[in-house]
C-alpha cells in the first residue's frame, strides 16, 4: 500500500537529530569603516553640493520641439523694448555657443556666462544651442533646457529665438536687467532739473 506524504516525511526524517547548541558559530556583524581616501572623497562631494552657486535646473523639463520659437518677457518690460529684441535690433554684445557641449558642460557655461554679462553690463546676449535634430536619444534637449533656465534667471527679463541671420530657431536673444552701477547712471543723466 502507498504511504501518504506525511509518512514518506516522517520516515525519511526519523533518524535527524537536533544539533548541538555549542556546535553553532558565532557571527558578529562586521562593520565597515570607510578609508581615509573614501572619507577626504566624501567630504570633498558634500562641499562640492553645498557651495554650488549655480542654481540652474537639472530636473526634468518638457521637451520643445526642435523648430519652436522661444519666447518670454517678465512682468514690467514694455512691449517696444520687447518687440525690439524679437526684431533683433539690438546691438549683440555677447554670444555663447553651446553646440557639442553636454548637459552638466552646457549648464555650467550657461550660469557662468550670463552672471559675467551682468557684472560687465552687458545687456544684449546672443545664445547658440542649437536646434538639437541630431541630439540623442531626444531632440532639442539643450534647446528645452535653455528655455527653463532663461526663466530661471533672475536678471534675464526677457528672450526670443533670434532671427535667421543669427541662427533662427537654434539661437535666442537674451535681454539683462541693467546693473545698479547703470541704472544709477541712467538716473543721473536724465535727471529733470
Amino acid at each position: 500500500m502507498a504511504m501518504t506524504d506525511e509518512e514518506l516525511f516522517l520516515a525519511s526524517m526519523g533518524d535527524v537529530v537536533p544539533l548541538a547548541q555549542d556546535n553553532r558559530a558565532q557571527l558578529k556583524k562586521q562593520q565597515n569603516q570607510p578609508t581615509d581616501a573614501q572619507l577626504a572623497r566624501r567630504k570633498a562631494a558634500q562641499k562640492e553640493l553645498d557651495f554650488d552657486p549655480n542654481f540652474l535646473s537639472t530636473e526634468y523639463v518638457d521637451l520643445l520641439d526642435p523648430h519652436d520659437q522661444l519666447g518670454y518677457k517678465k512682468d514690467g518690460v514694455q512691449e517696444g523694448v520687447y518687440k525690439n529684441l524679437r526684431l533683433g535690433k539690438y546691438q549683440i554684445d555677447a554670444t555663447l555657443d553651446l553646440h557639442g557641449k553636454s548637459f552638466i558642460e552646457a549648464r555650467q557655461a550657461m550660469f557662468e556666462f550670463v552672471t559675467d554679462c551682468q557684472k560687465r553690463n552687458i545687456r544684449v546676449l546672443l545664445i547658440r544651442h542649437g536646434i538639437g535634430l541630431k541630439s540623442k536619444p531626444f531632440p532639442a534637449i539643450l534647446k528645452s533646457y535653455c528655455n527653463k533656465w532663461l526663466q530661471e534667471m533672475p536678471n534675464v527679463l526677457a528672450f526670443h529665438s533670434a532671427l535667421t541671420c543669427h541662427g533662427g530657431s537654434g539661437s535666442t536673444y537674451t535681454l539683462l536687467k541693467k546693473s545698479d552701477e547703470k541704472k544709477l547712471e541712467n538716473r543721473e543723466i536724465h535727471a529733470k532739473r
